[in-house]
């Protein structure tokens, strides 16, 4: 007698833990493929409208074909957007991303009110610095009502170090006994006839969220102004790190 032909459902052969050369090889040419991507991307300058591919190609070590290839999948999702005179600026994914990167940080809800509040009170400009490796790049800015007054953008990156808010994102960095005075005020040290006041915050497990502070023409930067700004700066900065869940000891301490 036969026995009847077995139909059950092969089971699916499990995937193997350890890549295969093949796969290690498209995995690192993956990769390959994103730095190149990211290296088109940062060869944009501020201010400079449309790059050329030539110049695009130059900037980020690239081939031309390489280059053109990278820039036409860029360009389908978005990153940048070539013009028909065949120059290419950033596309629109990128604010996109931005808005998505300072919503999701929850300083939106935070950040912006005391900036208002700075705003207000001292009828300058108001400025929200965060850490960006070896920068310091705008996140939020209110300009100052006044018809004369120094300018920033926001998503520009500027050098650490220097400045009222270059030095303040560092300020906590060294040991305590070494620690600046807050907050950090500067007097045309980075742009000449500006002065900056400002102050580090902190979140949630003492991180470094960023840095808080108002900026103005030196010329009005008085004494009045000094003591009120300064007060303001302090208030706001620890106001700020109480509602993102961090400590405002260290700044209470230096103030």
């Amino acid at each position: 007698m036969r026995k009847p032909k077995d139909t059950a459902t092969p089971r699916p052969r499990r995937a193997s833990p350890v890549e295969t050369p093949s796969e290690v090889a498209g995995l690192e040419g993956n990769v390959r493929a994103v730095d190149r991507a990211l290296a088109l991307l940062d060869a944009f300058r501020e201010e400079e409208g449309a790059l050329s591919l030539a110049d695009l190609a130059r900037r980020s070590g690239l081939h031309l074909t390489t280059a053109l290839r990278l820039l036409g999948t860029l360009e389908s999702h978005g990153f940048v957007k070539r013009l028909p005179t065949g120059g290419y600026v950033l596309g629109a994914t990128l604010l996109l991303l931005g808005e998505r990167f300072r919503r999701n940080l929850r300083l939106d809800d935070h950040v912006r009110p005391a900036l208002e509040r700075l705003r207000a009170e001292s009828g300058e400009s108001a400025t929200f610095f965060v850490r960006d490796g070896d920068r310091r790049r705008c996140l939020f800015r209110l300009e100052s009502p006044h018809p004369v007054r120094d300018f920033a953008r926001v998503g520009e990156a500027q050098p650490l170090g220097i400045g009222g808010h270059g030095r303040a994102l560092l300020a906590l960095d060294v040991p305590p006994e070494q620690r600046p005075r807050l907050p950090i005020i500067s007097r045309g040290e980075r742009l000449q006839d500006v002065a900056a006041i400002a102050a580090p915050v902190l979140g949630a497990g003492g991180l470094l969220a960023g840095s808080i502070g108002i900026t103005m023409p030196l010329y009005r930067f008085d004494a009045t102004a000094e003591a009120l700004c300064t007060s303001l700066v302090v208030r706001e900065a620890l106001a700020v790190t109480a509602a993102l869940g961090g400590d405002p000891t260290p700044i209470r301490e230096l103030a």
